[in-house]
């Protein structure tokens, strides 16, 4: 399975915005100076490098936390007591392991410099790895924006709810009143086309750095009202095997979902040498991210074995598929409608931090495939009240609104959030998280074919292959087992 090739092709990456972690730790002047820290001249900028460990530990905690916290306590719940935390380890451990690889992918032994994922398999697999890659984080990148829409839609839903139970009681029938989740997707949808006006990344810090926060706040909900229902229940409910389903071939559906599920919440590569390319030198890029990496694995691991194993001692069989809004907790429920607000705020967000990159290479492709075409891309100024003036153009127009209306739709369609989730861990994981990496750093130390070494990283990928592959089963028979009930 080694790939053999070497340099790629000097041809442009597919992946068109440079992401939102490189411009908290990078600053451009026209004119080279002295800086402190690392600088090299490219494109006629001297572009300074400052980061560090701890920069580096933020904005992997940043972009890792996020939605897929919210299913772990249900994964654990499928596991049990003792499958349930070991696989929150063992996929710790892989992400520690692929990260470290593609760490050392950053920097080639010529001193070709990596700065994104992409430029990295172009470098390394060529041309058609590279096309590969782009087609599996846009169809990545696009499930997201579906998943987010699902669980945006279900805390607005879960707010209505909360409110309804604290007036007329635990005991009253809230599921079946107020406005429907659709209406919810539909109202997330708009709110999403407006958003979608944002030219580009560069345009958005802000919005990134509110989603950081809600993510944390809305984590830290869940794991302390986990962690308080268990003291307030004096017990630790669950069990050794898990939840208990009626038939054997059930439970094994339901424990292949549950790793999907938690294949989703772990891998970050995609923002690796992105982040990596913010590190100042010496020592060595790699050495720091690695550190970084481990910190950071840490505390995410911690973190998700805490929200996970509360979750499942708080409501053992009655965990629910999204912690917060499957109703375990009722009070404190303006907590509860916090926590929720926390998600919706966060995902706003985190769906534009998804879909810009699409747009980018959208708009890019088009404007270079019709030069001519005036009249779609000439850009006209609009102002609205209260908002700065900025930039639109017909094609950015039609195009973005179509994406997120597609979106929406097929969310509508789906509104599984445990299944999609699944779905989307499972299809990304291996190739992105996994494959890319071993691959890349196979060809960049010239790891001969059959030396141990060798062996090792492809019985390491084959496993996370079949651990993909049960996981996308799972998650497919669940997607079509709750579409046809």
């Amino acid at each position: 399975m080694g790939v053999q090739t070497g340099r790629g092709d000097d041809q442009q990456p597919l992946m068109m915005g440079d992401g939102f972690v490189r411009q908290h730790d990078q600053m451009e002047t026209q004119q080279p100076s002295a800086p402190k820290g690392d600088s090299i001249l490219s494109g006629g900028h001297d572009v300074i490098r400052t980061g560090t460990v701890l920069s580096a530990v933020a904005h992997i905690i940043a972009a890792v936390i996020g939605a897929g916290v919210l299913s772990l306590a249900w994964s654990t719940a499928q596991l049990g007591w003792i499958a349930g935390p070991v696989a929150l380890l063992c996929f710790a451990v892989v992400t520690y392991i692929s990260v470290s690889l593609l760490s050392q992918c950053y920097m080639s032994p010529t001193g070709h410099r990596n700065p994104t994922y992409m430029d990295a398999v172009r470098f390394n697999l060529g041309r058609k790895h590279r096309w590969m890659c782009g087609l599996l984080q846009y169809v990545s990148m696009y499930g997201t924006c579906i998943a987010y829409v699902i669980t945006t839609s279900t805390s607005m839903r879960a707010i209505e709810k909360s409110n309804c139970y604290h007036k007329n009681g635990h005991e009253a029938n809230c599921g079946s009143t107020g406005i429907g989740t659709n209406v919810f997707m539909m109202i997330f949808g708009i709110a999403q086309i407006f958003a979608s006006q944002i030219p580009d990344f560069h345009n958005m810090a802000w919005l990134s750095i509110v989603a950081a926060l809600m993510s944390f706040g809305y984590a830290s909900i869940g794991l302390g009202l986990g962690f308080a229902t268990v003291i307030e229940n004096r017990e630790i409910k669950g069990s050794i095997t898990g939840i208990s389903t009626h038939t054997a071939a059930q439970k094994i559906w339901l424990s292949f979902q549950a790793l999907a599920d938690i294949s989703f919440a772990y891998p970050y590569t995609l923002i690796v040498l992105e982040i990596q390319d913010t590190l100042k030198s010496p020592p060595p890029e790699h050495q720091t991210m690695n550190k970084a990496s481990l910190a950071a694995i840490l505390i995410t691991t911690f973190f998700y074995t805490c929200c996970g194993c509360f979750g499942y001692a708080a409501f053992g069989n009655d965990t629910p598929g999204n912690l917060l809004t499957g109703f375990g907790f009722y009070d404190p429920y303006w907590l509860v409608d916090l926590a929720n607000a926390c998600i919706i705020l966060h995902l706003i967000g985190g769906y534009q931090i998804y879909c810009q990159p699409i747009y980018a290479f959208a708009e890019k492709w088009f404007s270079e495939r019709f030069p001519q075409s005036q009249v779609l891309m000439k850009p006209h100024a609009l102002k609205l009240p209260f908002l700065p003036v900025f930039r639109l153009s017909l094609f950015r127009l039609c195009f973005r609104t179509a994406y997120v209306a597609s979106t929406t739709g097929i969310a509508m369609l789906f509104p599984y959030f445990n299944q999609v989730l699944g779905v989307l861990g499972a299809v990304t994981f291996w190739p992105l998280a996994i494959y890319f990496p071993v691959e890349m750093y196979v060809v960049q130390n010239k790891i001969g074919a059959w030396t141990r070494k060798w062996v090792f990283l492809e019985i390491f990928s084959m496993i996370c292959l079949c651990v993909s592959i049960v996981g996308l089963v799972g998650s497919i028979e669940g997607l079509i087992t709750e579409k046809l009930s």
